[in-house]
């Protein structure tokens, strides 16, 4: 989020309030600012973005197309600000204060998303390249506006206090909602540039991920892509507060999570996998016999594969065998296939590369009842800018062929051995 320059909160208040009532001197009143330091405040905002906000005419002032994409920006960030303040300082059982996120900067407010995430002054200070004096200074100020204590310390390290961790969400998402008005100003002098920051799970990454990255690239040659790995629920984090633009891959259960959507593309069959060579392979018809004959590598209890897993067996009246190996790791569970007579389970891009070079086959699909669908998780309240909108459109296209291929067969099937 530092990508973010020191703009005055102010000045991006002043500038939504003269786009809102269409000029200088209506907007004056609404805000509380003379005429002449309503200009000013523009006139900065103009000379830091190096962009022209409003074209002056002799009929008043027009907003320019950079204004227009930012103003909304704008005005949702305010607004994450002003219900971050009001949510700490519910939480320390304090009234609302009207307006008093103007009274905040984007010093104060970068200082302590630092602070929370180094976990100390000092080495919050250091990243940011700041002194130790400033940054504390920063939170300092921050905690008297609000009126609301921020960091407590618990052994070596420091914490947010209850208020801040509500706080601390919304000043995520303000940056970020800052960030991308940034992107969509510079779109304007670029039109094939941008950013986005991905959060990808097991499923997507080896095959489905880098072809929509590789189309990606070349539409928007101007365009930078973080992608980030990670468990669910840090990614599922990283999405609600700002970091992370969307997620891709298999869907979850979310229904208690209000603030994220999530959009089905394409189902996809786990199978049962084993190496070339395997004494199942070949075999047309698979029993439960046979599959619990061999040593299995699930990943642990809580993983989705592992569920699906433990049903595959339950639901044809069988208990799961003993797992002598859990291992959520797809590069090690590969390499273990390779070395002896193990299976488990995998969607079959997870082992494409394996199975091109005769090294990993497939031995027999898990059931339909396993299968899962694949698709976007993004905030509900997402706004993407045109780079981001392009990525969903080429990953929806990606996604499309894949289900453009027809109806997977299924040749296996499991005798009913109960």
């Amino acid at each position: 989020m530092n990508s973010v320059p020191e703009l005055n909160l102010k000045h991006l208040h002043a500038l939504v309030a003269v786009h809102t009532h269409g000029g200088i001197s209506a907007a004056a009143p609404h805000i509380n600012l003379s005429q002449p330091a309503l200009t000013q405040a523009v006139a900065r905002l103009e000379r830091q973005l190096d962009t022209a906000l409003f074209d002056r005419q002799p009929g008043g002032m027009a907003a320019t197309e950079a204004t227009t994409l930012l103003v909304p920006r704008i005005a949702r960030a305010l607004g994450y600000l002003a219900q971050g303040v009001r949510l700490a300082r519910r939480a320390a059982r304090l009234p609302a204060l009207p307006a008093i996120e103007r009274r905040l900067t984007l010093s104060q407010l970068r200082a302590l998303t630092a602070v929370d995430t180094a976990g100390s002054y000092t080495l919050a200070a250091a990243r940011a390249g700041l002194s130790q004096p400033a940054m504390h200074r920063a939170v300092r100020e921050l905690e008297a506006v609000i009126e609301v204590p921020l960091l407590q310390r618990r052994g070596k390290t420091l914490q947010p206090t209850p208020a801040a961790n509500r706080l601390l969400r919304q000043v995520r998402l303000a940056l970020a909602e800052l960030n991308a008005g940034l992107d969509e100003l510079h779109a304007l002098r670029d039109q094939h540039g941008g950013r986005l920051a991905i959060g990808v799970m097991p499923l997507a990454r080896a095959i489905l991920l880098p072809q929509a990255l590789a189309r990606f690239a070349r539409a928007w040659p101007g365009a930078t892509v973080n992608v980030v790995e990670g468990p669910f629920s840090e990614v599922l984090a990283d999405l609600r507060e700002g970091s992370l633009d969307l997620l891709v891959g298999a869907m979850r259960d979310l229904s208690a999570v209000r603030d994220v959507v999530q959009e089905g593309l394409f189902d996809d069959d786990p199978v049962i996998v084993g190496r070339a060579g395997h004494p199942l392979a070949g075999r047309k018809t698979l029993t439960f016999d046979h599959l619990l004959r061999y040593p299995w590598v699930i990943p642990a209890t809580g993983a989705p594969v592992r569920a699906r897993w433990e049903r595959m067996f339950r639901d044809n009246g069988h208990a799961p065998p003993v797992l002598r190996i859990e291992c959520g790791s797809l590069v090690i569970t590969r390499g273990l296939l390779l070395e002896d007579d193990w299976l488990t389970l995998m969607s079959r891009d997870q082992f494409l590369f394996e199975r091109r070079a005769g090294l990993l086959v497939e031995l027999g699909l898990a059931g339909e009842a396993l299968r899962r669908r694949i698709g976007l998780t993004t905030r509900a309240d997402w706004h993407p800018t045109r780079a981001q909108q392009g990525f969903v459109q080429i990953f929806r296209d990606v996604c499309a062929e894949r289900s453009d291929d027809g109806p997977t067969e299924w040749p296996f099937r499991y005798p009913d051995t109960r």
